[in-house]
């Protein structure tokens, strides 16, 4: 494997990031400022936000901008969040529309102080732009919802076209790196979901500290639950404060996984330093 030596300042030419730039990009920023609206673009630092406003795209991201976890490799703020504001939803589904997106990605902060998590909310986005805009595919990146299959089957009643959760990480790395959340139970979310008939994803990291060998077992793993869709990146550290990358892994070592994870059975595999939870997820609904 090809790996570089690393410090929190100095990145290799594969992992320059561009700014958001242009008229389409400053028209999604405007308009998430207008609205207070919060999108894991920015939230997350995403090295594809230039790419995905560009094009008039972006990964929302509802129940406010504070989570109740605090994992070491995010950047989202954590502490005790806002109530839910129901105008989130009645923004996002106004600004779809008018950035007249042909498919949606919608994340959330995790909310254990809610006694659903947060999964009627979730519910209620989903019914809405089905009713209002038929016409848009969506992604749901849900948090592990506590392992509870009575508030999965909230968000399944609604019938996303994909759903998805992260794993982030592999086995060993998960209790450092994702704080409370857990490796198996991650697993049983997607195995549950997928039980349901719902189109399944995950994502994990690399440069954590992570084995190849690990990596591999982390692929079986997903596929073991019939998970059908990867995607592999560069973690890339926030801040001094976060948890510190161990490696730049060089892009053909990412394009190996890829291969290796479609000859695992996964029907689609995005893999590369720059690729996070969304990049190309409108390829990853079942047509």
């Amino acid at each position: 494997m090809k790996e570089t030596e690393v410090s929190f300042r100095r990145k290799p030419e594969w992992l320059k990031i561009k700014l958001p730039r242009g008229f389409k990009a400053s028209q999604v920023v405007g308009m998430l400022n207008d609205r207070h609206l919060h999108t894991i673009c920015s939230s997350g630092m995403c090295p594809n936000r230039a790419e995905c406003w560009g094009n008039g795209t972006a990964t929302f991201m509802i129940g406010g901008n504070i989570c109740t976890r605090n994992c070491r490799f995010c950047n989202v703020t954590g502490g005790k969040p806002l109530p839910l504001d129901p105008r989130e939803i009645e923004d996002i589904v106004t600004s779809v529309a008018e950035l007249k997106l042909k498919h949606l990605v919608v994340t959330s902060v995790t909310r254990d102080d809610l006694p659903d998590g947060g999964a009627h909310h979730w519910a209620t986005l989903i019914r809405r732009m089905h009713q209002e805009i038929p016409s848009v595919t969506m992604e749901v990146l849900i948090p592990d919802m506590q392992g509870r299959e009575e508030l999965l089957d909230i968000i399944l009643a609604e019938h996303p076209d994909v759903i998805s959760h992260n794993m982030e990480t592999v086995r060993r790395l998960t209790p450092e790196v994702r704080r409370v959340a857990d490796y198996d139970r991650s697993l049983r979310v997607l195995q549950y979901l997928r039980s349901k008939g719902a189109v399944t994803k995950s994502g994990i990291m690399l440069g954590l500290g992570e084995t190849r060998e690990e990596i591999l077992q982390t692929m079986d793993d997903l596929r073991a639950v019939d998970c059908q869709v990867m995607t592999i990146g560069q973690y890339l550290q926030p801040s001094k404060e976060h948890y510190p990358v161990q490696a730049y892994i060089h892009p053909d070592v990412f394009d190996e996984y890829r291969l290796i994870g479609l000859e695992k059975g996964f029907r689609h595999m995005e893999s590369a330093p720059m690729v996070r939870s969304s990049y190309h997820a409108e390829k990853h609904v079942h047509k």
